[in-house]
């Protein structure tokens, strides 16, 4: 069969059509049925399984870190246990306002034992920060260095927190006519002490 018996088919007449001819025809039939078929169903399904498998995948992940998490509970839950208790320790040694005064005394008392002499003890003004006041004192003291060491070790080993900055240690300036030095040194610095802030008050 040629192609120029194709132009003599008619639609009309398709029961005495060649059997190439019909067979072309159901092919072209199927072909249609089976684009239209993937097209207007297959390919939506596709995209929406892709889709459903990317929701999968991203659900997988969130219930992989959730699971991980719930089998470390327990040990964040003793972890943040031991964090309120050091905090609330470290609140303890922060001095309510009505200690403040005492511990400015023990912080001169200090100094005194370890044999230094007071030139400037001079207390700022106190400093608001997020839960808790600092309050800065300017201190100037002549002494000797291993007693500037007994000072700073005498501070640490008080029950409250005290901090020292800025330290400065220089030999005090000669007059004409002394003899050589003594020893004695001259130290500035500052030191700040902490009092906690109720929750009103801090905000």
């Amino acid at each position: 069969m040629d192609v120029s018996d194709f132009n003599d088919l008619e639609l009309s007449n398709i029961g005495e059509w060649p059997r190439a001819a019909k067979v072309v025809v159901v092919l072209l039939l199927c072909t249609a049925i089976g684009w239209s078929w993937y097209v207007f169903l297959i390919e939506d399904q596709i995209a929406r399984l892709e889709r459903v498998e990317q929701e999968e995948l991203t659900l997988r992940e969130a219930f992989e870190a959730k699971q991980a998490k719930a089998a470390n509970l327990d040990a964040y839950e003793q972890q943040l246990a031991e964090m309120e208790e050091s905090f609330g320790a470290m609140v303890r040694q922060l001095p309510d306002r009505t200690e403040v005064a005492g511990l400015l005394v023990d912080v001169s008392q200090t100094g005194l034992a370890a044999g230094l002499e007071f030139e400037l003890f001079q207390p700022a003004g106190e400093e608001s920060k997020d839960f808790y006041a600092e309050l800065p004192i300017r201190m100037r003291v002549n002494g000797r260095y291993h007693e500037f060491g007994r000072f700073i070790s005498g501070l640490a080993a008080l029950p409250r927190i005290v901090t020292v900055h800025d330290v400065k240690i220089s030999a005090p300036s000669r007059r004409i006519g002394d003899a050589g030095g003594d020893g004695r040194l001259s130290m500035e610095a500052t030191v700040k002490t902490y009092r906690y802030l109720e929750e009103a008050a801090a905000q």
